[in-house]
């Protein structure tokens, strides 16, 4: 049986076929159990079903942060922790981060929590997801975070960053040259997709190149996160904008 725990809430893979939702409840040590069918939309919202139990909220540790959060109102991608680490530790002192697509704070929170940015500025778009941001924001007692509500498109122009995140996948490369504007010389990108495998070499980078607007594009790291479907990698693009 596949699941993942998400503080104590349990979240089952779609085939599973059982009903013994008590007996997991105590095995897992949980108060919920849920399905989440799919996430939709660009607000990322999750189509649910609850199993056991009523309770939706709650707080998940990882990494040494604390996220508080709704599964039935947002999403959770347990699979990119080790992503959501290391972008945190490339950061560098004093150095000023947008996260484009900031959820309830999967990357702004870590960065927060074990960096020393001089800012971090997280845009999220999702009020529900807002919401949760500023209550980890809070939770995890940290005062070098700007969360803002609105949509990347409009708010990332207002400001300019040594490194930029963009968290999100599918539809990114909509957003580069918006984020590429906002990156000071020298900058660092950290950009998403998902790609299939036999252009995951080549197609990332050449969208990047595409929106740099002339200006020099230097490819640091291809990392792969982590199978998005059967030939298709979730991928992010370390890439540096001179």
């Amino acid at each position: 049986m596949k699941y993942k725990k998400i503080g104590n809430v349990l979240i089952l893979d779609n085939n599973y076929q059982g009903n013994d939702f008590e007996e997991l409840s105590q095995m897992h040590n949980v108060k919920t159990i849920m399905k989440i069918d799919h996430i939709q939309g660009t607000k990322r919202e999750p189509v649910y079903q609850i199993l056991y139990g009523s309770e939706t909220e709650t707080i998940n540790k990882e990494n040494g942060c604390l996220f508080k959060l709704d599964l039935s109102k947002v999403m959770w991608s347990k699979g990119n922790n080790n992503e959501r680490l290391r972008i945190a530790k490339l950061v560098e002192d004093g150095e000023t981060v947008i996260d484009m697509f900031a959820g309830i704070g999967y990357f702004t929170i870590p960065v927060g929590v074990h960096s020393n940015a001089s800012e971090v500025i997280a845009i999220e778009i999702n009020p529900n997801s807002y919401h949760f941001l500023c209550e980890n924001i809070e939770l995890n007692k940290l005062d070098n975070i700007t969360p803002i509500l609105g949509d990347c498109k409009v708010e990332t122009p207002k400001f300019k960053a040594d490194r930029i995140i963009m968290g999100y996948v599918k539809t990114t490369h909509h957003y580069l040259k918006v984020a590429i504007d906002s990156l000071n010389e020298g900058g660092i990108l950290h950009y998403h997709e998902t790609v299939p495998e036999k252009l995951m070499e080549t197609r990332p980078i050449e969208r990047i190149i595409s929106q740099a607007n002339g200006r020099d594009v230097e490819l640091l790291k291809i990392n792969k996160v982590k199978k998005y479907a059967p030939g298709v990698e979730h991928v992010v693009v370390d890439a540096r904008i001179y």
